[in-house]
Protein backbone atom coordinates (compact mmCIF):
# COMPACT_ATOMS: atom_id res chain seq x y z
CA UNK A 1 0.00 0.00 0.00
CA UNK A 2 1.21 3.67 -1.30
CA UNK A 3 1.97 6.11 1.88
CA UNK A 4 0.29 8.97 -0.62
CA UNK A 5 -2.75 8.96 -1.93
CA UNK A 6 -4.78 11.55 -4.29
CA UNK A 7 -5.86 14.88 -3.51
CA UNK A 8 -6.96 16.11 -7.03
CA UNK A 9 -3.99 16.12 -8.98
CA UNK A 10 -1.66 16.07 -6.01
CA UNK A 11 -0.43 13.02 -4.11
CA UNK A 12 -0.07 13.80 -0.02
CA UNK A 13 0.57 11.25 2.79
CA UNK A 14 -2.23 8.95 3.30
CA UNK A 15 -2.63 10.48 6.74
CA UNK A 16 -3.50 13.66 5.36
CA UNK A 17 -6.24 13.17 3.21
CA UNK A 18 -9.36 12.90 5.01
CA UNK A 19 -8.89 16.35 6.72
CA UNK A 20 -8.04 17.70 3.77
CA UNK A 21 -11.44 16.78 1.90
CA UNK A 22 -12.70 17.80 5.58
CA UNK A 23 -11.98 21.22 4.71
CA UNK A 24 -12.92 21.15 1.19
CA UNK A 25 -16.27 20.04 2.22
CA UNK A 26 -16.41 22.30 5.62
CA UNK A 27 -16.19 25.64 3.02
CA UNK A 28 -18.64 24.44 0.37
CA UNK A 29 -21.02 22.83 3.00
CA UNK A 30 -23.46 25.79 2.65
CA UNK A 31 -23.39 25.75 -0.45
CA UNK A 32 -23.59 22.33 -1.55
CA UNK A 33 -26.89 23.01 -4.05
CA UNK A 34 -24.63 25.65 -5.76
CA UNK A 35 -21.44 23.16 -6.36
CA UNK A 36 -23.72 20.50 -7.83
CA UNK A 37 -25.19 22.91 -10.04
CA UNK A 38 -22.20 24.87 -11.21
CA UNK A 39 -20.23 20.90 -11.84
CA UNK A 40 -23.02 19.08 -13.48
CA UNK A 41 -25.01 21.91 -14.97
CA UNK A 42 -28.04 21.25 -13.21
CA UNK A 43 -28.39 17.51 -14.20
CA UNK A 44 -27.46 15.91 -11.16
CA UNK A 45 -30.72 16.41 -9.81
CA UNK A 46 -31.68 14.22 -12.50
CA UNK A 47 -28.88 11.70 -12.00
CA UNK A 48 -30.32 11.42 -8.18
CA UNK A 49 -33.84 10.41 -9.13
CA UNK A 50 -32.63 8.07 -11.56
CA UNK A 51 -30.12 6.52 -8.74
CA UNK A 52 -33.01 6.29 -6.09
CA UNK A 53 -35.45 4.58 -8.93
CA UNK A 54 -32.34 1.91 -9.30
CA UNK A 55 -32.27 1.34 -5.50
CA UNK A 56 -36.09 0.67 -5.76
CA UNK A 57 -36.10 1.18 -1.57
CA UNK A 58 -38.96 -0.69 0.43
CA UNK A 59 -41.03 0.88 3.14
CA UNK A 60 -39.31 -2.50 5.00
CA UNK A 61 -35.77 -1.27 4.03
CA UNK A 62 -33.20 -0.05 6.36
CA UNK A 63 -31.31 1.71 4.26
CA UNK A 64 -27.47 3.01 5.30
CA UNK A 65 -26.80 6.37 2.95
CA UNK A 66 -23.63 7.30 3.20
CA UNK A 67 -21.46 10.38 2.41
CA UNK A 68 -25.11 11.69 2.57
CA UNK A 69 -24.80 14.90 5.01
CA UNK A 70 -27.37 17.21 3.18
CA UNK A 71 -29.74 14.76 2.87
CA UNK A 72 -30.05 14.95 -1.00
CA UNK A 73 -30.61 11.14 -1.74
CA UNK A 74 -31.92 10.73 2.23
CA UNK A 75 -35.00 12.96 1.23
CA UNK A 76 -35.66 10.86 -2.04
CA UNK A 77 -35.05 7.38 -0.30
CA UNK A 78 -37.10 8.41 2.67
CA UNK A 79 -40.55 9.24 0.37
CA UNK A 80 -40.67 5.22 0.26
CA UNK A 81 -41.27 4.33 3.67
CA UNK A 82 -37.57 3.19 4.46
CA UNK A 83 -35.42 3.45 7.83
CA UNK A 84 -33.14 5.94 6.46
CA UNK A 85 -29.51 6.16 8.37
CA UNK A 86 -27.27 9.09 6.98
CA UNK A 87 -23.98 8.97 7.88
CA UNK A 88 -21.21 11.30 6.81
CA UNK A 89 -17.77 12.12 8.16
CA UNK A 90 -18.21 15.93 7.68
CA UNK A 91 -20.08 17.45 10.55
CA UNK A 92 -20.85 21.15 8.68
CA UNK A 93 -22.36 18.90 5.88
CA UNK A 94 -24.17 16.93 8.46
CA UNK A 95 -25.83 20.37 10.07
CA UNK A 96 -26.78 21.45 6.59
CA UNK A 97 -28.55 18.14 6.44
CA UNK A 98 -30.42 18.10 9.43
CA UNK A 99 -31.27 21.81 8.83
CA UNK A 100 -32.93 20.92 5.52
CA UNK A 101 -34.79 17.91 6.88
CA UNK A 102 -36.53 19.96 9.75
CA UNK A 103 -37.50 22.51 7.37
CA UNK A 104 -38.83 19.77 5.03
CA UNK A 105 -40.61 17.48 7.75
CA UNK A 106 -38.54 14.36 7.73
CA UNK A 107 -38.45 13.92 11.12
CA UNK A 108 -37.45 10.26 10.89
CA UNK A 109 -34.05 10.21 9.91
CA UNK A 110 -31.16 8.99 11.74
CA UNK A 111 -27.90 10.85 11.28
CA UNK A 112 -24.82 9.74 12.38
CA UNK A 113 -21.34 11.19 11.97
CA UNK A 114 -19.01 8.09 10.45
CA UNK A 115 -16.15 7.22 8.42
CA UNK A 116 -16.89 5.19 5.67
CA UNK A 117 -13.63 3.19 5.78
CA UNK A 118 -14.14 1.93 9.45
CA UNK A 119 -17.87 1.89 10.56
CA UNK A 120 -19.43 1.17 13.87
CA UNK A 121 -22.78 -0.10 12.44
CA UNK A 122 -22.72 -4.29 13.44
CA UNK A 123 -22.53 -6.83 10.92
CA UNK A 124 -25.74 -7.72 8.58
CA UNK A 125 -27.55 -4.70 9.74
CA UNK A 126 -28.82 -3.03 6.17
CA UNK A 127 -30.95 -3.86 3.52
CA UNK A 128 -29.34 -1.53 0.96
CA UNK A 129 -26.59 0.54 1.43
CA UNK A 130 -26.36 3.94 -1.04
CA UNK A 131 -23.44 6.49 -1.66
CA UNK A 132 -23.24 9.50 -4.26
CA UNK A 133 -20.74 11.63 -5.48
CA UNK A 134 -18.77 10.34 -2.27
CA UNK A 135 -16.59 7.51 -2.75
CA UNK A 136 -14.10 9.27 -4.53
CA UNK A 137 -13.79 11.54 -1.78
CA UNK A 138 -12.16 8.59 0.69
CA UNK A 139 -8.66 7.89 1.38
CA UNK A 140 -8.81 3.94 1.54
CA UNK A 141 -11.77 3.19 -1.05
CA UNK A 142 -10.90 -0.74 -0.93
CA UNK A 143 -11.48 -0.50 3.01
CA UNK A 144 -14.72 1.68 2.55
CA UNK A 145 -16.73 -1.15 -0.12
CA UNK A 146 -15.63 -4.06 1.82
CA UNK A 147 -17.43 -1.80 5.12
CA UNK A 148 -20.36 -1.57 2.83
CA UNK A 149 -20.08 -5.51 2.53
CA UNK A 150 -19.87 -6.08 6.00
CA UNK A 151 -23.20 -4.46 7.24
CA UNK A 152 -25.31 -5.64 4.66
CA UNK A 153 -27.13 -8.35 5.09
CA UNK A 154 -27.99 -11.47 2.38
CA UNK A 155 -29.36 -10.55 -0.25
CA UNK A 156 -28.49 -6.74 0.33
CA UNK A 157 -28.12 -3.87 -2.18
CA UNK A 158 -25.05 -1.40 -2.69
CA UNK A 159 -25.41 1.43 -4.95
CA UNK A 160 -22.98 3.79 -5.62
CA UNK A 161 -23.51 7.11 -8.12
CA UNK A 162 -20.27 8.63 -9.03
CA UNK A 163 -18.64 10.61 -11.63
CA UNK A 164 -16.75 8.48 -14.31
CA UNK A 165 -15.01 8.90 -17.52
CA UNK A 166 -17.43 9.28 -20.09
CA UNK A 167 -16.42 7.33 -23.67
CA UNK A 168 -18.82 9.75 -25.69
CA UNK A 169 -16.11 11.10 -28.90
CA UNK A 170 -15.57 14.80 -28.02
CA UNK A 171 -17.48 15.49 -25.54
CA UNK A 172 -14.88 14.27 -22.68
CA UNK A 173 -12.49 16.98 -24.16
CA UNK A 174 -15.79 19.88 -23.79
CA UNK A 175 -16.05 18.76 -20.44
CA UNK A 176 -12.70 19.09 -19.35
CA UNK A 177 -12.75 22.66 -20.63
CA UNK A 178 -15.79 23.57 -19.07
CA UNK A 179 -14.99 21.94 -15.66
CA UNK A 180 -11.58 22.74 -15.36
CA UNK A 181 -12.04 26.39 -16.67
CA UNK A 182 -15.26 27.34 -15.80
CA UNK A 183 -16.35 25.29 -12.87
CA UNK A 184 -13.40 27.09 -10.08
CA UNK A 185 -14.50 30.48 -11.65
CA UNK A 186 -18.45 29.84 -10.46
CA UNK A 187 -16.99 28.46 -7.80
CA UNK A 188 -15.09 31.62 -6.71
CA UNK A 189 -18.05 33.42 -7.79
CA UNK A 190 -20.53 31.90 -5.73
CA UNK A 191 -19.07 30.75 -2.82
CA UNK A 192 -16.08 32.80 -2.53
CA UNK A 193 -13.89 29.66 -3.17
CA UNK A 194 -12.24 28.55 -6.57
CA UNK A 195 -9.64 26.45 -4.85
CA UNK A 196 -12.43 23.43 -3.38
CA UNK A 197 -14.00 23.69 -6.26
CA UNK A 198 -10.56 23.34 -8.36
CA UNK A 199 -10.37 19.87 -5.96
CA UNK A 200 -13.37 18.20 -6.61
CA UNK A 201 -12.81 18.18 -10.37
CA UNK A 202 -9.39 17.22 -10.09
CA UNK A 203 -10.59 14.42 -7.88
CA UNK A 204 -12.84 12.97 -11.18
CA UNK A 205 -10.05 13.08 -13.17
CA UNK A 206 -8.07 10.50 -10.27
CA UNK A 207 -10.90 8.13 -9.69
CA UNK A 208 -10.49 4.60 -11.35
CA UNK A 209 -12.69 4.30 -14.63
CA UNK A 210 -15.90 2.33 -15.06
CA UNK A 211 -14.04 -1.27 -15.71
CA UNK A 212 -11.57 -0.72 -12.64
CA UNK A 213 -14.12 0.55 -10.08
CA UNK A 214 -16.48 -2.49 -10.91
CA UNK A 215 -13.66 -4.78 -10.66
CA UNK A 216 -13.24 -2.82 -7.25
CA UNK A 217 -16.78 -3.94 -5.95
CA UNK A 218 -16.18 -7.37 -7.08
CA UNK A 219 -13.10 -8.09 -4.66
CA UNK A 220 -14.82 -6.46 -1.97
CA UNK A 221 -17.12 -9.45 -1.97
CA UNK A 222 -20.25 -7.80 -4.05
CA UNK A 223 -21.39 -10.49 -7.01
CA UNK A 224 -23.78 -9.59 -10.07
CA UNK A 225 -21.98 -6.21 -10.36
CA UNK A 226 -23.87 -3.75 -12.51
CA UNK A 227 -22.45 -0.12 -14.15
CA UNK A 228 -25.16 1.90 -15.80
CA UNK A 229 -23.52 4.41 -17.72
CA UNK A 230 -25.10 8.25 -17.64
CA UNK A 231 -24.02 10.78 -20.61
CA UNK A 232 -21.74 7.87 -21.66
CA UNK A 233 -20.27 7.64 -18.73
CA UNK A 234 -19.51 11.00 -17.09
CA UNK A 235 -21.43 9.65 -14.54
CA UNK A 236 -22.36 6.06 -13.66
CA UNK A 237 -24.28 4.29 -11.40
CA UNK A 238 -22.50 0.66 -9.67
CA UNK A 239 -24.44 -1.95 -8.18
CA UNK A 240 -23.58 -5.42 -6.40
CA UNK A 241 -25.43 -7.79 -4.13
CA UNK A 242 -24.06 -9.50 -1.23
CA UNK A 243 -25.25 -13.12 -1.20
Amino acid sequence: MSDTVSFGYEDVPRDEKAARVGGVFTNVASKYDLMNDAMSGGMHRLWKDRFVRRVKPRASDQILDMAGGTGDIAFRLAESGASITVADINPAMLEVGMKRASERGFDELVWTEANAEVLTFPDRFFDAYTIAFGIRNVTDIPAALKEAHRVLRRGGRFFCLEFSTTVWPGFSEVYDAYSHKLVPKLGQMLAGDADSYRYLIESIRRFPDMPTFEKMIREAGFVETKVEPIMGGLVAIHSGWKI
